[in-house]
């Protein structure tokens, strides 16, 4: 396992924040990450509960934006924080665009080059980086939890749908639900996957809840004046409608008045980290 950098640490809550970076080789170069540690880490391991960013976003924003920490602490859960992709590999047209390549890695394992060489973040997320946290922090890794944001409530979706055993509980907050439907979606499933639209179904969670299904309650919320909810770049009745047709429970709560922003995600927080800790996590 490579060596892991600590690039900062700060004491929260009684607890610590420490931003990481370490040599993957699962994305080819160099991956960044957040971790927030609770004061119960100091006795004993804790539970594990991954948020996954989205679009644009670095490991800090959530960190520094959604107020999360307090209720990591008082429930005594560790949070971990991944980039949304990897960074500086060279790829052309990488930094073009704010949907497709830098802070847009889609959650995926790309298989069309020149992303395939280092867009894999499905793999990092699931594989990699929770070996790196059980080796280097003192987490469960028989309790683990994911939840996210637009882009990373897809990802949070799919690797919960795709890893059960793994993932305890999911949450979503305003998730792209449908991504196969969508227009941020097919953009960076065809770059990244390829034209072949069934080699897509593997990475929409509206697929793959009505062949999988899966073994807790699912919570997401949702604002009602989201503005990509208005461009149907969200689509949560796709997925309510294909847990509807399995019979899986889910709650979706549509919040009135909350935009798509970290003010309605600090909002809820602690409903989410209540909602895995009570369910899944202690």
């Amino acid at each position: 396992m490579a060596n892991l950098i600590v690039n900062s640490e700060y004491k929260c809550f009684g607890g610590k924040v420490g931003f990481y970076s370490h040599s993957s080789s699962t994305c080819n170069g160099e991956m960044r990450f957040a971790v927030y540690q609770p004061p119960q880490a100091t006795q004993e391991p804790v539970p594990v509960l991954y948020f996954l960013s989205g679009l644009t976003c670095t490991e800090e924003n959530f960190m520094v934006k959604a107020g999360a920490q307090q209720y990591a602490a008082k429930y005594g859960l560790m949070l971990v924080v991944p980039d949304t992709s990897p960074r500086n590999t060279g790829i052309p047209g990488e930094d073009d665009n704010w949907d497709l390549g830098t802070g847009a890695g889609f959650y995926v394992d790309a298989t069309v080059e020149p992303w395939a060489s280092h867009y894999r973040m499905y793999s990092y997320v699931v594989e990699e980086l929770p070996a790196l946290i059980a080796e280097h922090f003192p987490g469960k890794p028989d309790r683990q939890g994911i939840f996210g944001h637009s882009m990373g409530g897809h990802g949070a979706l799919i690797c919960a749908l795709r890893n059960p055993k793994q993932y305890k509980s999911v949450s979503a907050f305003a998730p792209i639900a449908a991504p196969m439907r969508c227009p941020s979606g097919q953009k960076a499933f065809s770059h990244y996957l390829g034209n072949d639209q069934e080699s897509w179904r593997a990475y929409d969670a509206s697929e793959l809840i009505a062949q999988v299904g899966y073994h807790s309650p699912i919570l997401i919320d949702q604002g009602t004046t989201d503005q990509f909810l208005s461009q149907q770049q969200l689509l949560p009745e796709v997925f309510e409608q294909a847990c509807t047709s399995v019979n899986q429970p889910l709650t979706v709560r549509y919040q009135e008045g909350y935009d798509h922003s970290y003010y309605f995600i600090a909002s809820f927080i602690e409903d989410h980290i209540r909602y895995h800790a009570l369910n899944a996590l202690l």
